[in-house]
């Protein structure tokens, strides 16, 4: 039984590192090291970045949502005043 734990966990720890392999670690460089620099600046770009398209994406989203039912009436209006 003690063995199987053990391969579990053995397995399980493997596994685990797998998935965390792409992540950026900028902790390998030394604290003041310019490598270390271009890394953390890097991320913060990438996250930044990400960040202003989910902001941008969630703004039209909302309004597709609230202006569809104006837009709708605005579509008929035009449709009556043309026949």
């Amino acid at each position: 039984m003690i063995k199987k734990i053990f391969l579990i966990l053995f397995l399980f720890s493997i596994l685990s590192q797998f998935a965390y392999t792409n992540e950026i670690n900028c902790e390998d460089f030394k604290k003041l090291s310019v490598n270390r620099m271009k890394c953390k600046a890097n991320l913060v770009k990438n996250k930044t970045i990400s960040a202003g398209k989910n902001f941008i994406k969630d703004t039209k989203d909302y309004q597709k949502k609230e202006w569809s039912d104006e837009k709708k009436k605005i579509d008929n209006m035009k449709k009556k005043v043309l026949d």
